[in-house]
């Protein structure tokens, strides 16, 4: 059985609604940033990525709440994001200034790195659309309310960008837990984005506040300490190397302050290269304990930009198709491993793939 219940899908107009920050990536290819004369344009974005992999791998309905400055480059991100099948109507459209002091279009230039060469991001995003996002800017009633939504994806990478989108991000949950939305959060911890705010203090007081309005909660080894100041002992380069029974303790500590919380998630990554990781998942829920996706040693990567929203994108739909919870970490940790063979933050993997994938295909060619 799944972990818990999801509102029915014939009364809601959404299967899965993200809201957070769309960047503009520009990436060079085989080449470096530094000496690149050409980039590939595409979009991205921690809560984005989950609602488009949930649209073109999953084939749900989807849409994005975020806000885009309305100017050329904001234009392009809209048609970027109707190329990925996600819903536009509830993009907030601000005037920009012209000269980017306010309002601006965020752009993130990534290397995805290779051998030795680890993956590089440069964002541009301060003075967003984004991070001007307040609450009146978006009818939460009509959205979860009149439309009906089964799944809100947030997280704190959006809840980072100021203080007003904390607020609407505590708004937007609020408002779908009165409607019987399952809400899920990405604590996402990147120490540039707290850093003129407060910090990693700042940081924790905010995430131990949204978090109490979690359902399902997705984190690595870092995120639950820095985001919300719980211990792990024994991490190294990652949780593949770390004693399963210190991080189960960790993981249980955060499920006994959270009360509320039904599945606590995450991947499980250590580092050989840029171009090969090791890949797993674990997962806990109330009523299954601790589960384990099958590991994936020696993985080679492409790009691994994107590879945690891809999981967890799977994870989602696993639990939104009333899979069990072992059934959705291996969807989810056979989606990320796929997303990472392609370039690009968002995922070029079918349903079938992943299904075949998460049930122990193989690579062989398919004619």
């Amino acid at each position: 059985m799944s972990a818990f219940v999801t509102r029915p899908s014939a009364e809601c107009r959404w299967d899965a609604v993200a809201l957070g920050e769309v960047m503009l990536r520009l990436d060079p290819g085989e080449g470096r940033v530094r000496t690149a004369r050409s980039f590939r344009a595409s979009e991205g974005g921690g809560e984005y990525n989950v609602a488009r992999g949930l649209r073109r791998a999953f084939g749900l309905r989807t849409s994005v709440v975020t806000a885009l400055g309305d100017n050329e480059v904001g234009l392009l991100l809209e048609d970027l994001i109707l190329q990925g099948g996600v819903d536009t109507s509830h993009i907030v459209w601000k005037k920009a200034d012209g000269i980017g002091r306010g309002n601006r279009n965020p752009i993130n230039f990534t290397e995805r790195g290779f051998g030795v060469r680890g993956a590089v991001g440069v964002s541009d995003r301060a003075h967003s659309a984004t991070a001007a996002l307040h609450i009146e800017d978006v009818d939460w009633e009509a959205l979860f309310g009149r439309d009906g939504v089964r799944w809100l994806h947030t997280g704190g990478i959006f809840a980072g960008l100021s203080a007003a989108t904390a607020d609407v991000a505590e708004a937007a949950m609020t408002a779908a837990r009165r409607h019987g939305t399952v809400v899920s959060y990405d604590l996402n911890y990147r120490s540039s984005i707290w850093r003129d705010q407060g910090g990693q203090d700042r940081a924790r007081e905010v995430n131990q506040r949204l978090v109490g309005l979690v359902d399902v909660l997705f984190g690595n080894e870092e995120d639950f300490t820095a985001a919300l100041g719980f211990e792990v002992t024994g991490a190294t380069d990652g949780l593949m190397s770390l004693d399963p029974a210190n991080f189960e303790a960790m993981i249980e500590s955060v499920a006994a302050t959270y009360g509320q919380l039904e599945v606590v998630a995450t991947t499980r990554r250590e580092v050989q290269s840029a171009s090969e990781n090791d890949w797993g998942a674990v997962a806990w829920s109330r009523d299954s304990g601790f589960v384990r996706a099958q590991d994936r040693r020696g993985l080679q990567i492409l790009d691994r930009v994107g590879g945690g929203d891809s999981f967890a994108s799977g994870l989602v739909f696993g639990l939104l198709d009333g899979r069990s919870l072992q059934q959705a970490v291996e969807l989810g940790a056979a989606h990320g491993a796929l997303a990472m063979t392609t370039p690009g933050d968002t995922s070029m993997a079918s349903r079938a793939e992943v299904e075949s994938l998460a049930s122990g295909g193989s690579a062989r060619v398919q004619r």
